[in-house]
């Protein structure tokens, strides 16, 4: 029964990462046309969906293209944003240098063909194509570096019907606010533009936009899985995310509505609406948690972990506070590996002590069997009588491997989405632990401690394919893991030690009990 539950546990991590690895779908370069085409359904009922999907039909390319131009730029330690003259952030390079790209570029997180943030949509049909073929005009400086103190750029659009203000407002940090002011009571829809497009990793991660809604549940709407009728009133958190970056509005109090648009390949685009005079309060960026949190302590909502959250969400702050003793994220991960092992080790004791017990019965077992293969009733009683006897117990060795079913995933999709361990390093040869290791040197000891691991817990497989398989096991895990993070790789390598010297102790203390046994 341990057996074939540990085989179960390796086919499943074989699906859940390789499959998520090897066949992830490729990233979308996501057009505005295809958002043009996308809703160009002849929708013209006055319904809030249809007025956002009209608006979006009566873009003009040609006069967006035209309109692009810079408008400002803003300058801090962190980042460059470019506002263009149609009021958006036109693009976001990082600058600092663990952010850089495998070139020792900077990045760029922006795709500059898709709809960019602050972009502003009337529900009035020739208002918006109006809006789109106008350019705002900048009173003021318009190029601003930052350095503690915030900076409000003033821009001005004037319509034959309306007259819009803008008014945003940049900090250091990445964080901002946009006030829209207008004239005259319009209707007009905000959005936080497309996801960012940093991240072209083919690991099993989540791209596309989180809700969270006014009842405090997290929706996530992944890239490929938009209706393109979703509705979200009173919505505190809405983000446009990819594995480590994010552009975000929030609102505690008021709360968003919040309308999500699909474009020609079925990724989510939100836009809030709004009327008159309306603040936002946002940020574009790196997930970082710190950075988060201090603007509000609820944005820890916006990173998301997947199905594990409930665990992964406590694991990542239990890391970041031994982090923030230690000061590197690789002893971090170690550290709260041993941790774990000590947490489960009562349970995974007598797991191991009920294997070594299973092993030492197998050969009456297999008497058993032989014997009584005629009467299953009777089998199942003898058998029943005989772990009684010796105190075994068969399912005894299940309950560790479940409970480190959720613990492995929470951790795994942890030390996967954690932007954190971007350009982290760790002893001489590990520069970032976001990164593969790249002399192949953690995940060929990972394959070794797995193999020596093997070699050290109790057999009893009774199918020669399963016990093949199994006996592959650890140049699968090898060759997977030769491209993961180095980060994941160290948690496993670690896990793996801690186990091979349970094993040990274990071993020990059970050639103790046999000789007590006997006297």
């Amino acid at each position: 029964m341990n057996r074939r539950l540990l085989l179960a546990l390796v086919l499943s991590f074989v699906v859940f990462v390789g499959y998520g690895y090897l066949f992830a779908p490729k990233g979308n370069k996501t057009l505005e046309a295809n958002s043009t085409k996308s809703v160009k359904q002849g929708a013209t009922q006055a319904t809030p969906q249809r007025q956002v999907q009209t608006s979006a039909a009566s873009q003009s390319t040609s006069a967006l293209s035209s309109k692009a131009e810079k408008l400002a730029t803003i300058r801090s330690d962190r980042f460059t944003i470019v506002v263009d003259r149609l009021g958006r952030i036109a693009a976001m390079t990082l600058l600092e240098e663990k952010y850089k790209d495998q070139n020792g570029n900077a990045l760029q997180i922006i795709d500059p063909s898709a709809v960019k943030p602050l972009e502003l949509r009337f529900a009035d049909v020739a208002l918006n194509k109006e809006a789109f073929e106008t350019p705002f005009v900048i009173d003021g400086k318009s190029d601003v570096t930052l350095k503690e103190a915030s900076h409000t750029l003033r821009l001005t659009q004037k319509l034959s019907g309306v007259t819009v203000h803008k008014e945003i407002t940049f900090q250091p940090s990445g964080a901002y606010s946009v006030t829209v002011k207008t004239d005259k009571p319009v209707a007009y829809f905000i959005t936080p533009g497309y996801r960012p497009v940093a991240d072209h990793s083919r690991y099993l991660v989540a791209r596309g936009a989180l809700v969270k809604t006014s009842d405090n549940k997290i929706k996530v709407i992944e890239d490929g899985e938009a209706k393109g009728d979703e509705l979200f009133n009173g919505a505190k958190i809405v983000s446009a995310f990819d594995r480590y970056h994010a552009s975000l509005f929030y609102d505690f109090d008021g709360g968003l509505d919040t309308h999500v648009l699909k474009t020609g390949k079925g990724d989510p685009l939100l836009f809030v609406k709004k009327s008159g005079t309306t603040t936002l309060h946002g940020y574009i960026g790196p997930k970082e948690y710190k950075v988060l949190t201090v603007l509000d302590k609820r944005l820890e909502d916006a990173i998301e972990f997947g199905w594990f959250t409930f665990l992964a969400k406590p694991f990542f702050k239990i890391l970041h506070w031994i982090h923030d003793h230690i000061g590197n994220w690789g002893w971090a991960i170690i550290l709260f590996t041993i941790l774990v092992k000590a947490v489960l080790f009562p349970l995974t004791y007598k797991g191991m002590m009920s294997m070594q017990k299973l092993k030492d019965l197998a050969p009456k077992m297999k008497e058993l069997r032989e014997k009584y293969k005629d009467d299953p009733a009777k089998l199942n009683l003898k058998m029943m009588e005989l772990y009684k006897k010796h105190g075994a117990n068969p399912l005894g060795g299940c309950l560790p491997m479940l409970l480190q079913i959720p613990v492995f995933f929470a951790l795994y999709r942890v030390l996967l989405n954690a932007v954190e361990l971007q350009g982290a390093p760790w002893m001489l040869w590990i520069h970032d632990l976001s990164k593969m290791d790249p002399y192949y040197v953690l995940p060929v000891l990972m394959g070794a401690s797995m193999w020596f691991q093997q070699r050290l817990t109790p057999s009893n497989f009774t199918d020669p394919m399963q016990e093949k398989i199994f006996k592959w096991f650890p140049v699968i895990m090898t060759v997977f893991f030769v491209t993961f993070p180095a980060g994941l790789v160290l948690y496993w390598l670690t896990s793996n030690l801690l186990t091979i010297a349970q094993q040990f102790y274990i071993n020990k203390m059970y050639v103790r009990y046999k000789a007590a046994q006997v006297s």
